[in-house]
């Protein structure tokens, strides 16, 4: 009897079991969007839109309470309004919307996804390196507050006409005159692209993310500003500490060492890093990281 019972189930199950053809074609398909919906995931988190996201979710839920009771007036209301607002975010979040288009458009992006050229693509030398870390912590040593922009992808000509043209190249003499207190060209930001400095006394935008800690002043603000906007990096040196920090993909890395620094500049050069020697120096400035600056 059991084994008549057990039999039966078996021929129901399969019998009603569906067992569709997976095709490699399907695969790739779910990887793609799987992978779509990840950097949408990533993209509202990292901006504003994670609380247009959150604001949404209360309005879908006050609707779906007007339908469950019936609330034909504000059903039509919202009906006649969510076209509108549909528009409104749009222009709302256009900066937003136009970096993230112009992040996929990136060729390092690409170059990430597709590999056909194996040539290595160096921006800038590791003497350019090393004078940037040499004197990014030779002026945090005597406070000497400094903003320095290091350009990518993303060509900042916008930002560099709002400053004083220089053509000149990289080195740790320069770039500790042009920083020195009570000179003509100390304050705002200087755009390094490639090695060269190509402008000085340059004016970025701020960031208005609310998160931001208040402890930061106008120099952090708009450094993290500028990452947001760009694919640069930015090195801040703090007047206030003389710590050094990196801002980058609208992220603040604080009180970092040299050997971090270096790390991250060698990053740029499109040149492997190990990663476990990333992860090490990161663990390492993380643990001893001191107050805000």
């Amino acid at each position: 009897m059991l084994a008549a019972f057990q039999q039966f189930i078996r021929n129901s199950i399969a019998g009603t079991m569906y067992f569709p053809k997976v095709r490699i074609t399907d695969v790739v398909e779910i990887i793609i969007i799987a992978f779509l919906l990840y950097q949408i995931i990533l993209w509202i988190k990292n901006t504003k839109a994670w609380m247009l996201l959150k604001g949404l979710l209360v309005l879908v839920g006050f609707i779906f309470v007007a339908y469950v009771f019936h609330m034909y007036t504000i059903l039509w209301i919202a009906e006649k309004i969510l076209p509108v607002m549909a528009t409104a975010v749009v222009v709302i979040f256009q900066p937003e919307l136009r970096r993230a288009l112009e992040r996929l458009g990136e060729k390092q992006f690409w170059s990430r996804a597709v590999v056909f050229d194996k040539k290595e693509n160096v921006r800038f030398t590791d003497e350019t390196i090393d004078a940037i870390v040499r004197a990014s912590f030779e002026m945090g040593a005597v406070k000497t507050g400094a903003l320095i922009v290091v350009e990518q992808e993303t060509v900042l000509t916008e930002y560099e006409q709002t400053g004083i043209a220089l053509d000149c190249l990289v080195s740790r003499q320069i770039l500790i005159n042009i920083f020195e207190h009570n000179t003509p060209l100390h304050d705002g930001a200087i755009i390094v692209r490639g090695n060269r400095i190509v402008s000085a006394t340059c004016y970025l935008p701020l960031s208005d993310n609310l998160k931001i800690s208040k402890d930061l002043g106008t120099r952090h603000r708009a450094a993290i500003g500028m990452s947001e906007v760009s694919d640069a990096m930015i090195i801040i040196v703090s007047e206030e500490t003389g710590h050094v920090s990196i801002a980058q993909r609208g992220q603040l890395a604080r009180n970092v060492t040299p050997e971090y620094l270096r790390v991250r500049m060698n990053a740029l050069q499109n040149k492997d890093v190990e990663v476990a020697k990333i992860k090490k120096i990161w663990k390492g400035w993380k643990k001893n990281e001191g107050s805000a600056d």
